[in-house]
């Protein structure tokens, strides 16, 4: 089986088990053992319940997550708005928290994340000089010189910055994490697998929408 159909199966298999019934949405969640607690809660933007994954690119967890992950995404309500924080641990950071901010001033950020997974776990290339990450982006239809400007702008800059911040405040420690409303936290390594971290994903959604603590 190649990448793709790997990747295919994968989030077959994820939408398949996305949807939790009334009867498994009644029953609640625990916490410890389903989510945890963001001690103090954050403050999320208004409107919508914001769902943040914060993850890493260097990690093979948020690979094996991506395309269940991206999957979910679009089965997500029009009041939940999704957004991705890169993490300021793991092989390379820095550099992978710029190429995200970089990819998503150009909007390319969610259709050139699974490359930038593939090119890393799969391809094998170390992606640690900036001139490399943006050979990537040139072979995959974006703008070379655009994203190196990017990389090295101040608002990408300051992007990572508040990053960096945010991990702290919401204490990641691990990766990947789902946050739901800057309140609560859940991961595939919390609930023991990435459908189920979705499943339980839906819950706090549902939890955020009804303002339960």
């Amino acid at each position: 089986m190649n990448r793709r159909q790997l990747h295919a199966t994968f989030a077959a298999a994820g939408l398949a088990a996305f949807a939790l019934t009334p009867l498994a949405r009644a029953q609640g969640l625990a916490e410890g053992r389903d989510y945890t607690k963001i001690e103090p809660p954050q403050r999320p933007g208004a409107g919508k319940v914001e769902v943040l994954e914060f993850f890493s690119y260097a990690c093979p967890h948020c690979f094996a997550f991506e395309a269940t992950l991206q999957a979910w995404v679009k089965t997500l309500p029009a009041d939940v708005v999704f957004k991705r924080v890169p993490v300021p641990f793991l092989f390379n950071a820095e550099n992978f928290q710029r190429t995200y901010y970089a990819l998503e001033s150009m909007g390319l950020a969610e259709s050139m994340s699974l490359k930038v997974f593939t090119a890393f776990h799969v391809e094998k290339q170390r992606l640690d000089k900036v001139e490399d990450i943006a050979a990537l982006v040139g072979k995959n239809g974006g703008d070379a010189a655009r994203f190196t400007a990017a990389f090295k702008s101040f608002s990408v800059a300051t992007a990572v910055a508040k990053a960096k911040k945010m991990n702290g405040d919401y204490h990641i420690d691990g990766v990947p994490t789902l946050t739901v409303q800057g309140r609560w936290a859940t991961s595939p390594s919390l609930v023991g697998d990435a459908a189920r971290a979705l499943q339980v994903s839906n819950v706090l959604i549902d939890m955020a929408r009804s303002g339960k603590t």
